[in-house]
């Protein structure tokens, strides 16, 4: 087998000249049929979404009858056929971009003509990683601002003018360039300069990074992009204190986001790790929810952290994370990874960039296979989360927040079964709303 060799002095990869093997032809056959089933299957679970969405526009469902007044429930349905489309295109497309950068060669081309230009080394790697995720993000531009200036601007939900939007963009690709480059320059030279356990030596820096990214989000990136103020509700303040005194669950704050000046969807949160920990609700959540609704999703969110599920997703995310850098510490040593996917690996330099880019272009068309298991274990968990806030506070006061939200979020009341059990990572509202008992014109009580 075809396999690349070290360079005693500094460890870089370097690869003997070799020819297509057949383990090169079997990946890039696995691939491309990979990438093609699953662009079919989601193809059909968006088509059948569509269809079961529309087939239902006509009737709101009768649980909901007294509640959701036919206008909206039509809106929630136009949402979401509207969106689903669009997902199609986008789909179809990015699809195409990916074959484009690997087994068409794309992402070859691009590394050979930075060594034109720069020559081998560190320098050029790095701006393999800079030039592919510029061009990424350039062209994922156009299908951000028909999202939120046509299809979100058209069901009443985008509040963002064009101007702002583009501040936004501008402010995260500073900040993506601020903490991304030295990121990068730390991978590459773990890669070459730790041996062939750099993997597992990256593993742990991503963790570590990953631990201070959320103590510092909260006080140091999230007010770049939206104002946060203490809340000033006393009622609700007073609600949500006995709520977390109840819980035995302490945060640094409890803060109100200007949600408002950019969407008119609703929603609260806890953001932050440790002692870091924040309450943070949209503004618009506080503005259509009563004192006792918004206590009573608070509690779901307090379920969340009572039963775990964050300390367990984030477990999920640093294992994966460890058999994603343990599977790439193996191929980046094998010629077929590279010829498989498009790509020449160079006989007499290093390799480590093109590495990382083409593992992390065909990964997820790989772990889509296990989106199911995934939504199924997130569905579990707001099951738990609702169960635990049913103890803590009044279920019709969570039911009925939750309907205003479904309303106001124009979320479909009908999706198609199969669609939701293979995407929703939340249940849907029939599912939700049966097991907190809930009965027509339950708002009505709160």
């Amino acid at each position: 087998m075809d396999a690349i060799v070290t360079d005693g002095l500094n460890s870089n990869f370097m690869i003997q000249p070799s020819l297509h093997s057949s383990s090169s032809f079997a990946l890039t056959g696995l691939f491309v049929f990979a990438l093609l089933v699953a662009f079919g299957v989601q193809l059909w679970l968006s088509s059948r979404q569509i269809r079961h969405v529309a087939q239902f526009r006509s009737v709101v469902p009768p649980a909901f009858a007294k509640d959701i007044s036919l206008s909206a429930h039509q809106k929630a349905a136009d949402y979401t056929i509207v969106k689903m489309r669009f997902g199609l295109l986008e789909l179809a497309v990015s699809s195409a971009v990916v074959l484009g950068w690997t087994v068409l060669g794309g992402l070859s081309f691009l590394d050979q003509k930075l060594v034109d230009l720069l020559g081998s080394g560190m320098g050029q790697q790095i701006a393999l990683l800079v030039a592919f995720f510029s061009i990424s993000s350039l062209m994922e531009i156009p299908f951000a601002i028909y999202r939120t200036f046509v299809i979100e601007d058209h069901f009443g939900f985008n509040k963002m003018s064009i101007k702002q939007w583009l501040i936004d963009l501008l402010k995260s690709s500073l900040i993506s360039m601020l903490i991304g480059l030295p990121l990068v320059a730390l991978l590459l030279w773990l890669m070459r300069e730790t041996g062939q356990w750099w993997w597992l030596w990256t593993w742990g820096a991503w963790i570590s990074f990953s631990l201070m990214l959320l103590l510092v989000y909260p006080t140091l990136i999230a007010p770049i992009f939206n104002k946060f103020k203490p809340l000033e509700d006393e009622e609700l303040e007073s609600h949500v204190t006995a709520l977390m005194q109840r819980c035995d669950f302490s945060a640094r704050g409890l803060f109100v986001m200007d949600g408002s000046t950019r969407s008119a969807h609703a929603n609260a949160y806890f953001t932050g790790f440790g002692t870091a920990k924040r309450v943070v609700f949209y503004d618009t959540l506080l503005a259509k929810l009563s004192v006792n609704e918004v206590t009573a999703v608070l509690a779901h969110e307090l379920g969340h952290y009572k039963h775990n599920h964050i300390l367990k997703r984030i477990a999920f995310l640093f294992f994966n994370s460890f058999l994603g850098l343990a599977l790439l510490g193996y191929l980046t040593s094998q010629v077929w990874f590279y010829t498989g996917l498009g790509s020449q690996p160079r006989m007499d330099s290093s390799n480590e960039a093109i590495a990382v880019l083409l593992f992390l272009l065909v990964i997820p068309t790989f772990s889509f296979f296990i989106t199911p298991l995934t939504t199924s274990i997130s569905r579990k968990h707001e099951f738990e989360a609702d169960e635990y806030a049913l103890r803590q506070t009044c279920g019709g006061d969570l039911a009925s927040a939750l309907l205003k939200m479904y309303e106001d979020n124009a979320s479909t009341l009908t999706p198609d079964p199969v669609y939701a059990r293979f995407h929703y990572s939340h249940p849907p509202a029939s599912e939700r709303l049966a097991r907190l008992s809930f009965k027509p014109s339950i708002r009505t009580h709160s």
